[in-house]
């Protein structure tokens, strides 16, 4: 297979990898939110309405949730990236510059993940997409005009 046609091959195959993507860090974000909210998986609750960690759990939860589903996932996506840098910014930033120093890679991750999905899309599998609600991207080199609307 030469270089082109591996790039071709790869190129086809984006949508599908998105989707798996998405659904993977939205499975993982919720499974953080059901932790924080409900105790599960080895973790301790957040006594209800603590501020900010019972809120941010149930932001991650219901996003997560969406994000895995494919279902207004740009503006889940969005309220999650946000999120998550105010958890590392007020939680983690104080203790050290770099994430390996102050223990907020998962949120430093999870930001950039949810910041690549809003500006991607949701990729295959979303069920936005099944219903026909969101349409296809506009490719780049396309700019938008009155004439294109």
């Amino acid at each position: 297979m030469t270089t082109s046609r591996l790039g071709d091959w790869l190129t086809s195959r984006q949508p599908f990898v998105l989707g798996l993507f998405r659904m993977v860090l939205g499975l993982l974000f919720a499974t953080e939110g059901a932790a924080t909210v409900f105790g599960v998986l080895d973790r301790k609750a957040s006594p209800t309405g603590d501020w900010p960690f019972w809120y941010a759990g149930v932001i991650e939860l219901v996003c997560g949730a969406l994000i895995l589903l494919g279902v207004v996932t740009r503006g889940a996506a969005f309220l999650s990236s946000g999120i998550m840098a105010f958890a590392y910014f007020t939680e983690h930033q104080p203790d050290g510059l770099f994430p390996l120093q102050n223990g907020g890679l998962a949120p430093v991750l999870f930001c950039w993940g949810f910041l690549l999905i809003v500006f991607f899309g949701p990729g295959a599998f979303a069920l936005e997409r099944l219903a026909g609600r969101e349409r296809a991207a506009r490719p780049a080199a396309e700019p938008v005009t009155e004439g294109s609307r």
